[in-house]
Formats: structure tokens, C-alpha cells, sequence
């Protein structure tokens, strides 16, 4: 599974099972927020104690690796596995490669 850090700056609403506000920002950058439930950003247990903003992490796959000249290049993910975008609807970033947590192993081949 391949996780994407982000940071959970609010809260939005404390009700089961709790929104928060989330930011990203790109390999360019350029700064996102997302507002989902709770739960999808992670172990991270949000509520109103908590003291932000605080690291989370959020599901998302990988679509393309671009070098662009950076030192360890950009890696394009999809945030689309649970269905999670930006305000405006954009669910596809470049990042960079240190922003990304790989976690647990893939189905072992032959």
C-alpha cells in the first residue's frame, strides 16, 4: 500500500465519524486542501483534542514517474482509491518521492 502524507490542519465537524481539513502541497508548490472523514486519513485519532496540525496519511496509488531535471524526480499519484479530492475536484498530484510511505508488502509472486 503506498500512503501520501498530508497535513490535517482542522476540524470540521466532530460528529461520528468526524471531517477534517487536509493539505497537501505538490512537487510545484502549489498548495491543496481536501475535507473528508476522518478515518480515511490514516491512524491518526482526530477529534476535538486534537492539536493541529498534525501529519496523516491518506491511501493513493501511483500513475507515472517524471524526472523533471529534480534529484529523485516527481511521482504523479491518484488520491482516487477512497474516492478523496480537492476542492475543485482534482484527485491526481505530483509529489515528490519523499512524501510517499510504502507500507506492507504487495502479493508475493511465484
Amino acid at each position: 500500500m503506498i500512503l501520501l502524507r498530508c497535513r490535517a490542519t482542522r476540524l470540521v465537524d466532530e460528529g461520528f465519524p468526524g471531517w477534517v481539513e487536509v493539505v497537501l502541497r505538490d512537487a510545484h508548490g502549489r498548495m491543496w486542501t481536501m475535507v473528508d472523514k476522518c478515518p480515511i486519513f490514516g491512524d491518526a485519532d482526530l477529534g476535538p483534542e486534537t492539536v493541529f496540525p498534525v501529519e496523516v496519511t491518506l491511501e493513493c496509488r501511483t500513475l507515472d514517474f517524471i524526472a523533471e531535471g529534480r534529484p529523485g524526480g516527481v511521482v504523479k499519484v491518484s488520491t482516487d482509491p477512497h474516492h478523496v479530492a480537492a476542492e475543485d475536484g482534482t484527485d491526481e498530484f505530483d509529489v515528490l518521492p519523499e512524501q510517499l510511505l510504502i507500507v506492507g508488502g504487495g502479493p508475493q509472486g511465484p
